[in-house]
């Protein structure tokens, strides 16, 4: 076999992490989310989550490839607000050489082919509404959601991706989320909490009752979870170099810290400690340091971590039953997890980010960029980053409405109320495991049919 040599412009170590990182963050959401989802739900809704969940990946895929990553990532179309909806079908052959208009200033390319770039920015879109999801489990209907997922990836997630990440006005007003932590956790957290609003409570007997159907299986999907997100915050530098490291290294410490801070609170306020929680703790620290990752020091990690994991803790266990928590019934509590823990972060990196970390060091002598906070002597970061915070907050919240209420004039957004009460035996006549035995059946007679020489069983 001939050897073809590598595009002058790819570095093949920073094109290898790139995949790598980028299949650890679908990692995340298939099977991470999706066995999550199925061990902490009520077993008549397993198989229905972990559905929602493999729809989802696959929906945000299609969509993203036709009209999503450039709406994101593209040529602006409405001033700052949005890129152009077309197709990237062509740099998925062509294999050029990657760009996005946010680092353009910075270095004209990066050292990757545009498909790496364009499947790496997918499995960020893919997770939001995928996280989104756990606020409307046990009542969502399932048609509503297969429209609600394209719709919300086009209409919220790019919109936010272009106004940060791409190019658009917050991020020329200065407002930093170094892998997410406003457009992914914000987004999809207000966004889970509307939702959850609009499709209304789970019957009576659901809310009063929904332990856990299998915790190992859920502390199994949270493994999947934490360490994917090495790929969520170490792919965002685009190069295989130091930040990579220290944001790496920075999500597991701020994760530990949150995990501890979380099961401690439990342990001395609550004077109960559960498995649950310390899966909470630990996904509000890394939501938490998602936005802050690259952009903090150690210490600065730690502090993410602790005030990532008490204020959600707080906003949970003592405010969940008052207003405006207890106005919307958030199945798995999204909206503290993810738009508490990522509003915490996003607004921490305005006061504790640190200019001596290096974001986006190219691999050829670019220069880097540091991001200073308000204890470093930049109040102005911390001014824009609660902008940011209002901004995808109200812009999700509003759109979400809106998409839902378009698609309740066609589809039900809730199921059926006979639905409801049975729950996967009767939307799939499938359940997470079977506990129905087939019912014993005579010797077959002659003529009868055989499996293996025995009577076929009965179907249950």
């Amino acid at each position: 076999m001939a050897y073809i040599p590598a595009a002058p412009f790819l570095s093949p170590g920073d094109n290898s992490w790139q995949l790598t990182a980028a299949t650890f963050v679908g990692l995340q959401s298939i099977p991470g989310l999706a066995i999550l989802y199925g061990g902490l739900v009520k077993r008549k809704w397993a198989v229905s989550s972990a559905l929602m969940a493999v729809y989802a990946f696959a929906a945000v895929m299609v969509v993203w490839v036709l009209a999503g990553f450039n709406m994101g990532f593209g040529h602006p179309l409405l001033g700052s607000l949005v890129g152009i909806p077309q197709p990237v079908l062509n740099a998925l052959s062509e294999q050029g050489q990657a760009s996005i208009p946010l680092l353009r200033g910075l270095m004209p390319h990066l050292a990757i082919p545009q498909s790496s770039l364009i499947y790496f920015q997918f499995v960020f879109a893919a997770i939001a509404p995928i996280i989104l999801a756990g606020a409307v489990f046990g009542r969502m209907n399932l048609r509503a959601w297969m429209i609600f997922v394209p719709a919300w990836s086009l209409l919220v997630y790019s919109v936010n991706a272009f106004m940060i990440w791409g190019g658009g006005w917050l991020s020329q007003l200065g407002v930093v989320d170094y892998s997410g932590g406003y457009v992914i956790h914000v987004a999809a957290g207000i966004s889970g909490f509307v939702a959850a609003l609009a499709v209304g409570p789970r019957i009576l007997k659901d809310q009063r009752d929904f332990k856990p159907n299998n915790m190992l299986l859920a502390v199994a999907g949270a493994g999947i979870l934490w360490l994917g997100w090495n790929g969520f915050n170490g792919g965002d530098p685009y190069f295989a170099n130091a930040d990579a490291a220290a944001a790496v290294l920075n999500t597991n410490l701020a994760t530990a810290v949150a995990l501890l801070s979380w099961f401690l609170l439990d342990m001395f306020v609550n004077r109960k400690l559960s498995m649950v929680g310390a899966i909470n703790g630990m996904i509000c620290g890394l939501v938490a340091i998602t936005p802050a990752a690259g952009y903090v020091d150690g210490t600065g990690a730690i502090l993410v971590g602790l005030l990532g994991a008490a204020v959600p803790w707080f906003t949970m266990n003592r405010l969940g039953q008052r207003w405006p928590f207890r106005k919307a019934d958030d199945t798995l509590g999204v909206v503290h997890t993810h738009f508490v823990a990522g509003a915490v972060g996003g607004v921490m990196v305005g006061l504790i980010a640190t200019p001596t970390m290096v974001v986006y060091l190219g691999t050829h002598g670019a220069a880097g960029v540091g991001v200073a906070g308000l204890l470093a002597g930049n109040g102005h970061q911390l001014l824009v980053q609660m902008l940011g915070l209002v901004v995808v907050t109200a812009y999700s919240g509003a759109m979400t409405f809106g998409i839902l209420k378009a698609i309740s004039l066609f589809v039900p957004l809730r199921m059926a109320d006979r639905e409801l009460e049975v729950g996967d035996r009767l939307i799939f006549n499938e359940e997470v495991f079977e506990l129905h035995h087939p019912i014993p059946v005579p010797e077959p007679i002659d003529g009868a049919s055989e499996v293996g020489g025995h009577a076929a069983p009965a179907l249950s």
